[in-house]
């Protein structure tokens, strides 16, 4: 069991001088690229600074004062804190996909077929593919979806298949083996009522099931039992990731790794992590802020997708908190935007 920790906060008190903001925003941006501590020689000679690396020391120093960076060893240059990167974050211009990757999301879209859980599982392997990074996809829960078409099979007498339609795109199947015969007649009759019962309905809506007793209506209350049973008791029930093996490319450390891995293995966890971030208006969780041990070396990006204005689940990634941030950022978005497209029936399949 995963032991949830109280999340630190790393709001900023009070907004820094533009001349540190600056020096800040390189050493962040240099760590990122080479994953090593930044001196102040490389930062005066890379910033848009007219100041000597002694000054420029001078202003590293009262960063690590004030939280924003840290001296891993004493003779090294600096690394930023989960309050740096936030701060980062916090005032990143927002970024776009480059060309080939744009048309790379198009073409997926523009072909993607199949039920929903088919293409949420390839729109994870398709995010990982674009960031290198690995992709968490959350699926919308059709529980508060509206029933498109319920179809009761006739496989044999006593035997048979309900295939449900959900208007966000969920198809989902269950057997129905009633204790007694079904003739192909009585199924086809059920299945005419079961459309007219349920068309229009939510898993959460009460419907009045007839109280006859013959072969027909028994049907039709078996159906509708079976259905409702199945109501997902959180939402976002799929839940896909893309690129585990990722994970062991992005991060230092075997423990880490095992860690992280761990934490991926835990689908209710994952889901509570992405609409934790979502619910708190973020986009990005850095460290310490995602509220669980084995994450603090983690950054957390998430978008969300809607069907009709409505939250219908999330996509996001997950690496070390020096990511390349602006790139993950626009790739999540890129993404998400197609999915709620795509599931609100929107999307260009031309």
């Amino acid at each position: 069991m995963t032991r949830r920790v109280d999340k630190q906060t790393t709001s900023n008190d009070g907004d820094i001088d533009a001349r540190k903001a600056t020096i800040l925003e390189a050493v962040v941006a240099e760590h990122i690229d080479t994953a090593q501590p930044v001196g102040s020689s490389s930062v005066a000679s890379s910033a848009d600074l007219d100041v000597s690396p002694a000054t420029v020391r001078s202003e590293m120093v009262a960063l690590e004062r004030e939280g924003y960076l840290v001296q891993p060893h004493t003779s090294a240059g600096r690394v930023p804190t989960d309050k740096g990167y936030r701060y980062f974050v916090d005032h990143l211009q927002s970024g776009v996909l480059g060309t080939a990757q744009r048309h790379q999301v198009d073409e997926f879209f523009a072909g993607v077929r199949g039920e929903v859980e088919d293409v949420l599982e390839q729109t994870s392997m398709l995010l990982s593919q674009l960031t290198s990074y690995t992709s968490v996809v959350v699926g919308p829960s059709h529980a508060h979806a509206t029933v498109l078409s319920a179809q009761l099979v006739n496989l044999d007498q006593r035997h048979h298949l309900l295939v449900t339609v959900f208007s966000d795109g969920s198809v989902v199947k269950h057997s129905v083996t009633p204790m007694f015969d079904a003739p192909p007649a009585d199924v086809a009759e059920a299945s005419r009522q079961l459309n007219a019962l349920l068309i229009g309905t939510t898993l959460e809506s009460r419907v009045q099931v007839p109280a006859r007793h013959d072969t027909v209506a028994a049907l039709v209350r078996e159906a509708v039992s079976i259905l409702h049973a199945e109501q997902p008791t959180t939402e976002g029930e799929h839940v896909f990731i893309g690129g585990s093996s990722r994970v062991a490319d992005v991060f230092d450390g075997v423990e880490t790794v095992r860690k992280v891995l761990g934490i991926l293995e835990q689908e209710l966890l994952v889901v509570s992590l992405v609409q934790d971030i979502l619910r708190q208006g973020l986009s990005v969780s850095i460290g310490s802020e995602n509220g669980y041990e084995p994450l603090s070396s983690c950054a957390v990006i998430v978008a969300p997708v809607t069907i009709d204005g409505e939250p219908a689940g999330a996509v996001g990634l997950l690496g070390p908190t020096r990511m390349k941030y602006r790139e993950a950022m626009a790739a999540a978005q890129e993404v998400s935007q197609h999915l709620t497209r795509h599931f609100g029936g929107d999307e260009d399949h031309a």
